[in-house]
This record gives structure tokens, sequence and C-alpha cells, in this order.
């Protein structure tokens, strides 16, 4: 065989081999698509303080790993610990008050005992000149000054009564209901709530990244000044075509390989998929449209974003923003599983040479 000819063939057998190639992708891309577009993603709880002051203690270092419950920096308690002392003399003379209210209580039972007793008498007092007054034995005078402090009898039992209510009132149902003292004990826990809120805790396991708090460092209510990210918390996102996943179903899984881990791959499962991109975004600010110009014959495809989970937790050397390599497939078709498997290990041990 000559030169020319075993050229030839060479050259057959290669775009024989392109062909199929080709088509192959095209057909791997709908059945089995590949993205290099892969990133762990995970929560960033940015920690702030509830009470203000100058930072005291600090109690963990940059990237530490620290469980729930775990004090992270100290905010200066000393003004708040002295409001504490406040609310809790606050509360003391409260219950002396109410103590003074209960003794009012019973001295306006007993003026309402007496006031009754003068009402009582003076009502049988005008009872009894209005007979007599019938029967013409005594003056008008008499019996109109009789009707009068029957009056004055009565306004005095009923204003001894409402005394009693408003005493009452502010008692409330029971001890320690009463209404200076509901106030003060407000303010106690308030008072307590903010001492216990000048330690800063970790709401759950994680670790504290970008530390960059130092002793001396003043702390405002509501504005964060760490950096924490909850372990248990990461997920894996793939960016794939938008043609690439338009007949993604339950019926497919994925399989990932980490850069961080090169030669290694992992079973994920599909948990959902974004409904929309940030680019389709509208917000409603008066403005006209703004139409978007692309001169290439064939513009760019646009990416979706595909979310993955899996029972087992992620490797530990991964974190927020490692990058991925993945592969989808349907789980019921032996061929594309393996054509898969395939892929995803010619991209994992690629990660050992770049």
């Amino acid at each position: 065989m000559t030169a020319d000819h075993k050229f030839k063939r060479w050259m057959r057998t290669l775009i024989v081999l392109f062909i199929a190639l080709f088509f192959y992708i095209t057909t791997a891309d709908r059945h089995a698509p590949i993205t290099t577009e892969g990133r762990v993603q995970g929560y960033v709880v940015q920690l702030a303080p509830e009470v203000s002051g100058k930072v005291t203690d600090i109690f963990v270092a940059n990237n530490q790993q620290v469980s729930e419950g775990d004090v992270l920096f100290q905010v200066d308690a000393h003004k708040y610990q002295i409001a504490l002392q406040q609310a809790e003399l606050s509360l003391q003379s409260a219950y002396e008050k109410e103590a003074t209210l209960y003794s009012q209580r019973e001295a306006a039972l007993a003026n309402i005992t007496r006031a009754q007793a003068t009402y009582d008498n003076a009502h049988r007092e005008y009872a009894r000149l209005q007979k007599l007054s019938k029967q013409k034995v005594i003056s008008q005078s008499n019996l109109d000054a009789a009707y009068a402090q029957n009056q004055v009898a009565r306004a005095a039992l009923k204003a001894e009564k409402q005394s009693l209510k408003v005493i009452e009132a502010q008692l409330g149902e029971s001890v320690g209901q009463s209404t200076a003292v509901r106030l003060a004990k407000n303010g106690l826990e308030k008072a307590q709530l903010d001492v216990s809120n000048t330690k800063v805790i970790a709401p759950s396991d994680g670790v504290i990244t970008n530390l960059q708090l130092e002793i001396g460092s003043m702390a405002n209510i509501n504005m964060p000044i760490i950096t924490f990210v909850p372990t248990g918390s990461l997920w894996v996102t793939a960016d794939f075509r938008e043609k690439s996943v338009a007949k993604l179903s339950d019926d497919y899984r994925a399989v990932v390989a980490f850069d961080a881990y090169p030669g290694e791959t992992y079973p994920f499962d599909i948990a959902s998929q974004d409904y929309g991109v940030l680019t389709a975004q509208q917000t409603p600010n008066g403005a006209l449209t703004k139409v978007e110009v692309n001169n290439r014959w064939v513009r760019d495809a646009q990416r979706t974003r595909i979310n993955l989970d899996s029972e087992a937790a992620l490797p530990s050397a991964l974190f927020i923003g490692s990058r991925a390599t993945i592969v989808l497939y349907p789980e019921s078709n032996p061929f594309w599983h393996f054509m898969a498997e395939v892929q995803i290990h010619i991209a994992s041990w690629f990660h050992f040479i770049y």
C-alpha cells in the first residue's frame, strides 16, 4: 500500500470518526447533557448583634468550626446590667405600689360599708318622715331636709363604689397582675434580654469565615459584623443550556465530579429547576423597555439552573463556590447511564491535568 493510499484511508477514518462524534455529541446533549458550569452553593448568614456597644471579647478565630450555642463575641454589658438593676428596682417599687393599692382597696370597702349604713339610715328616716308628712304631723321643710340627706348619702355611697372600681381596675385579676407590676415585669424582661444579647452565639453548627472583627470595634444593633456559614447547608447547582434539559423528567439523575477531588465521582438527585433567570426579570420603574442587541448570527445559548442534592454529606474539602462538572442521565436507560458514567470519569480524570 502506497503512502497516498494510507493517507486517504486515515482521512476517511478521521472523517467517519468526526461525523460519528458530531452526531453523538448532538444526541447526547439531549439525553445525557454535560456541563462544567457547576458550583457548590450554601447559605451565608450575616450575624449582627441585637444591642449596640463596644466589642470586649472575641471567642473565635477565622475559619473556625463552631457548634450551635457557642459564644462568638461579647459586647460591653455594663450599661445593660445597670439597666437590669434599675428594672429590678422598678419591679420592687411596683409590688410596693400594688400592696398600697390593696390597702386602699380595703379602706375603700370599709368606706362603702360606712356609706351604705349612712344611706340606709337616711333612707329609712326619709321614708318615715314621708308617712308623717301625709298625716300632716311634720312640716314640709323637715321632709325636704330628710330628702336632701337621703340624696347626699346615696351620692356618697356611689362615689365610694366608683373609687373601689378605679382601684380594682389597677389591681387586675389577681396578685401580681396590677398595671404597674405588669409594666415593670415587661421592663425587666427587656433588660434581661438585652443583657443576654450582649453575647452573640452561633445559631447552628457552622464555620466563621472572613473574620475581620477586633476587640474595641463598635458593634451597632442589626449591623452584620460576622460571616457565618452553616455546615450541612451546602448543595450543588449546575447551569445547562436550556435545550439540553428540555426533556428533563423525574427519571433523571446526576453524577458529579468536583475539581477538588479529581478522579472521583458522586451520585446526586435532581432537586429542582429554577423557573427564571435574571436577564428576563422586569422592574416596574416607569422606564421604557430595554431591547437587547445581538449582532451574532448564532447567539449564545441561554442557560438555566438545575439544583442537585444528595442524602450523603458533601466531601469536607468543598466550600461555597467550589467548581464541579455534572452529567445528567435517564436512570431507566442503561445506554445513556453508561455513557454518562464514561463522560464524567473522563472529565474527572482530566482534573488531574487541568
